[in-house]
């Protein structure tokens, strides 16, 4: 007859578990990091980044003028329905423009910009609010309006 050994005698089936235990941790944690940062990316697959071309890009401070902003998608397209707010910066106006875009992507908006005593350059800060309901974002520092002194 065969001679059994008590289980509680057996230390053969620990010697090997730590290990074993340790390489599952690892590949788990991996696996679950991959498959994390697949699903992380999924929302911003389709996610166009605007920005806005100004013309013209410099304009005379203590001066009317109507500038024409046309936003643009990183895909090269215009983006339509998109509303641009100008407001200061360095350069200071009255109170912040704003305008929606047409068909085109362009909106114009006169604006009269000032400068603090003494300074010769200042910028104008353009915003931008994609048009909802659309795969269009603004994360990114737009393009600015340069002021210069006249």
């Amino acid at each position: 007859m065969e001679s059994r050994l008590k289980f509680s005698s057996d230390h053969r089936a620990i010697e090997g578990l730590p290990i074993r235990l340790v390489i599952a941790l690892v590949v788990g944690v991996a696996s679950l990091a991959i498959m994390m940062s697949m699903l992380g990316g999924v929302g911003t697959i389709s996610e166009t980044e605007v920005d806005v071309e100004p013309a013209p890009v410099t304009v005379d401070a203590d001066t009317s003028t109507d500038v024409e902003l046309t936003v643009i998608g990183d895909d090269g397209n215009t983006v339509r329905d998109a509303t641009v707010i100008v407001s200061s910066e360095s350069a200071w106006l009255d109170s912040a423009a704003k305008g929606t875009t047409d068909d085109d992507g362009q909106v114009q908006l006169s604006l009269e910009p000032e400068l603090k005593q003494g300074q010769r350059i200042g910028t104008l800060q353009v915003d931008i609010v994609p048009p909802t309901n659309s795969d269009y974002v603004d994360d990114q520092a737009n393009t600015e309006i340069v002021v210069i002194e006249s």
